[in-house]
């Protein structure tokens, strides 16, 4: 059996979590598997070096930002090769340009365009341990590129996929998937199965254990992804196709995304274009909208809500001042999206009454929806966030 193995910063945060690992991936080995373990920047080490930078410039470029913070990376994946080695197990460390990562030329956010894999094959046949420096790749022309946030992940996904792995094993510092928060619900469960749609609706609304580039790419490459803790032994939760969980949830969980603002331009001129125009706007200064509500124009003029990242309010309000596109612009920061997402929500009906009910049973207002086959977001004021995700929670027994 092949597997790919990913650990995070906080996994091998110190040589004792770095030794620790290597007796995890041992053991793995002991098992019979062929084995390639992706790992992260040891915890902390890359703010670090963005300190460092920041002392000669506030705005470095993006090319030796990508060279500067990759070397983290490699620091990890040669320590655990050594602990590895020490251990009598013959492993190899590897950078991004000798894993055959090859990616596009757009640093420090780079994208995967395929994976060579004949060195790490070869390896793998001549029973090595392969250890790979994750986040990171080069393009064709040779530079270093860096993949953005949860790059790591990206990278043992897209191994996997590429050569075809049994297993992705993300290890992180939580045992895996829960209904919700546990630290804002304390009755929340963990989950065995989830499926790769739930899992990215999840993600995409402020869950963190997974990034959702890394769930989109394990769709696209059916990869079955396991997260699980590194500090235990517990069972994780296993990320795969819909068809492969015997009975599906009628929900699965509750998300709280509280970097969310809501921006409302009231007297936009109602007329054919206005709405490409704001968007083209928005879009061109790499504003990430999200949900949006028109009401019916009255009077030659129509109101328009929408939602943002709070950490790119700012930029909104520049783009809307420049476009003046309304005659009043209102900006609220203290909301946030709470979210109830499950597959199951295809073939029942009465979900949505249900979320709607137990808010006003709160005396919650709902200020914003929208809804997909699989999950309802509702906006709400940021005081009201955690006592709905344990609202809903216990509305749909996911305590249970």
């Amino acid at each position: 059996m092949l597997i790919v193995q990913k650990y995070g910063g906080t996994s091998v945060g110190s040589v004792e979590r770095i030794e620790a690992v290597a007796k995890r991936v041992i053991e793995s080995k002991q098992e019979g598997h062929d084995l390639v373990v992706v790992v992260s920047a040891m915890s902390g080490e890359t703010n670090k070096l963005l300190d460092y930078a920041g002392h000669f410039s506030k705005t470095p470029n993006n090319r030796e930002i990508d060279m500067l913070l990759s070397s983290g990376e490699r620091v990890t994946s040669a320590l655990l090769a050594i602990a590895l080695e020490a251990e009598g197990y013959t492993a190899v460390s590897m950078s991004g340009r000798r894993a055959g990562i090859v990616t596009d030329m757009l640093h420090t956010k780079a994208r995967i365009e395929y994976i060579d894999t004949t060195t790490m094959k070869a390896e793998l046949k001549a029973g090595k341990i392969i250890v790979v420096a994750g986040f990171q790749g080069v393009t064709e022309t040779g530079e270093v590129s860096t993949l953005g946030r949860g790059g790591s992940d990206l990278s043992a996904v897209a191994i996997a996929g590429a050569l075809e792995a049994d297993l992705c094993e993300i290890y992180t510092d939580v045992d895996g998937v829960y209904t919700t928060d546990p630290r804002i619900e304390p009755k929340a469960k963990k989950l065995d199965k989830i499926s790769y749609d739930e899992m990215l609706e999840l993600a995409s609304l402020g869950a963190k254990v997974l990034q959702s580039r890394s769930v989109e790419m394990a769709k696209k490459l059916n990869v079955n992804l396991v997260t699980r803790s590194s500090f235990n032994k517990h069972e994780g939760t296993l990320i795969t196709k819909e068809d492969k969980i015997m009975e599906q949830p009628l929900v699965s969980g509750i998300a709280l995304d509280k970097n969310q603002a809501r921006v409302t331009l009231r007297g936009v001129t109602d007329k054919p274009g206005i709405a490409a125009e704001i968007f083209k706007k928005l879009a061109s200064c790499n504003v990430n909208v999200d949900m949006i509500i028109q009401n019916v124009g009255h009077d030659g003029t129509t109101n328009l809500g929408f939602t943002v990242p709070q950490n790119e309010l700012e930029m909104t309000k520049s783009a809307m001042s420049e476009l003046r596109a309304s005659d009043v612009m209102e900006y609220d920061s203290e909301i946030v999206k709470v979210s109830v997402v499950g597959v199951g929500m295809k073939s029942h009906s009465g979900v949505a009454c249900k979320a709607f009910d137990t808010m006003a049973k709160e005396g919650i207002n709902i200020e914003m929806i929208s809804t997909s086959e699989i999950k309802i977001s509702m906006v709400v004021q940021a005081k009201y966030g955690e006592l709905a995700v344990r609202a809903l929670h216990s509305a749909y027994q996911l305590d249970k």
